[in-house]
């Protein structure tokens, strides 16, 4: 390997972890602004949830997009475009005087956000040989971990002690960062010609922008119950509409005969089950903290910085925990520890010493960074270069989808105790933790699908390697 390739592929794995922490930390930091935003543009509290939801909806509806786009245009050209239109989107929204222009900004945010991960995860997948996958992702998803528990804390100082619109404005030296780097250190991967499926991202994109809607719709309680499950129902026929036309395309936008690789498979659907507990987390605690213990917004969210701190010392003993048990029992090990982790803070109250607060939270923190990355290569780990594009934005969908998905099941849970007259505040937050603890615990299910060989060539490699 030339000292320049040495170069460029020590730069590549650093890029894509700074636009997964720009990716994580958008998409919770606006939440703790709405109050001080709203008040800004003349506008109620509660008219201000379109600024989300226009962002995390074009997120979800441009994702399958961002592969086809970097196969054609190369995955340089198309991350740097990306990265520009978060980055001009940021400055826009920060600019904005009106909730209607703050809309609209926030959805060229959204386009450059659909294809900045995706990317950039992307173009680690064509650099960088299977076997060394599991300590680059090791390393990448760090930031991502890190980003939605460090968006409130930072939401409520910057909005404590500067203004709103710093929020955006942080997003700016990052992005300029990001594009120099990207010019100097990642590479052009581009693939052969293939025409764009224009039917199938039409049914693909509209069942993505309408399963999350609807999740939006039912977990804010934002419109009635059954219009919110219409919508939800409407999402999953069109995704059956989807899957009936990719069998019958030639180059579907994304070919099912990815589900045929079992690890891919058994991947993305432990993904989807898994997160339901994990992604409740970030969304119960600080409001338990605060409407159940009476905690300060600020402190409430600081209370979530031991789940990074904890999620950022994991990444050290990944690879060694993998290589003594493989990644089935690893998997499953760890999802029923994280389900009884989920289910233990039913215990809380508010006479407890703090350290007894955060001590769990910690734990809970290195459990989610060992699952998270275990997930995420043995999902990415067979397959190919033909169908790594494709791959690679199923999961990149499937990671966006469960953060609506963990929110809103949880939101739906908390909201059937609060119709028992005979429950307290605090106890209806603490029969939710236990509910999605027993979800997280049958979720581990999934993971016994895998194989004890499964993954093993990889931790094998990269023990040569490093040994």
């Amino acid at each position: 390997m030339t000292e320049k390739k040495a170069r460029s592929m020590a730069g590549l794995p650093w890029i894509a972890a700074m636009a997964f922490f720009m990716q994580a930390l958008d998409a919770t930091i606006l939440n703790t602004a709405l109050p001080a935003i709203a008040h800004s543009l003349d506008r109620s509290p509660l008219a201000m949830q379109s600024a989300i939801i226009s962002y995390t909806l074009t997120v979800a509806m441009l994702i399958p997009v961002s592969g086809w786009l970097a196969d054609r245009f190369g995955t340089r050209r198309i991350f740097m475009l990306a990265v520009s239109l978060f980055t001009l989107g940021s400055l826009a929204c920060a600019l904005s005087n009106s909730l209607s222009m703050l809309v609209v900004f926030r959805i060229i945010q959204g386009i450059g956000g659909a294809m900045m991960m995706p990317v950039a995860r992307l173009a680690l997948l064509r650099a960088y040989p299977r076997s060394e996958l599991l300590p680059v992702l090791n390393f990448v998803t760090m930031p991502g971990l890190v980003g939605p528990i460090l968006g409130p804390v930072m939401g409520g100082v910057l909005v404590t002690w500067a203004s709103w619109h710093w929020i955006f404005l942080i997003n700016i030296p990052i992005g300029i960062a990001g594009l120099i780097y990207a010019r100097k250190y990642m590479p052009n991967f581009t693939t052969p010609r293939r025409s764009f499926d224009i039917w199938g991202f039409l049914l693909f994109g509209l069942s993505l922008v309408l399963f999350s809607s609807g999740m939006e719709l039912f977990g804010e309680k934002l419109v009635a119950s059954w219009l919110a499950l219409a919508v939800i129902f409407s999402g999953i026929a069109l995704l059956l509409a989807y899957i009936r036309h990719a069998r019958r395309h030639p180059t579907p936008l994304i070919s099912l005969n990815l589900f045929k690789t079992r690890t891919f498979s058994v991947g993305i659907a432990g993904n989807i089950a898994s997160r339901l507990g994990t992604g409740c987390v970030p969304f119960l605690m600080p409001l338990m903290l605060q409407v159940g213990f009476g905690y300060p917004a600020l402190i409430a969210g600081c209370m979530m910085a031991p789940t990074a701190l904890g999620s950022i010392l994991a990444k050290s003993t990944v690879t060694q925990i993998l290589r003594w048990f493989g990644y089935r029992k690893t998997l499953v090990g760890v999802t029923l520890f994280i389900g009884l982790m989920i289910a233990q803070f039913a215990l809380q109250t508010q006479a407890m010493a703090i350290w007894m607060l955060v001590l769990p939270l910690f734990v809970l923190g290195m459990a989610m960074s060992t699952q998270f990355t275990s997930m995420n290569t043995i999902t990415l780990a067979d397959l190919t270069d033909e169908n790594a594009s494709s791959g690679n934005s199923v999961l990149a969908v499937t990671q966006q989808l469960s953060i609506s998905l963990g929110v809103a099941v949880s939101a739906a849970v908390l909201r059937f105790y609060e119709g028992f007259d005979s429950v307290n505040t605090i106890e209806q937050f603490h029969y939710t933790f236990i509910t999605m603890g027993v979800v997280t615990l049958v979720s581990a299910l999934v993971f016994m699908l895998l194989k004890a060989k499964d993954g093993r060539n990889l931790i094998k490699e990269r023990h040569k390697k490093s040994s």
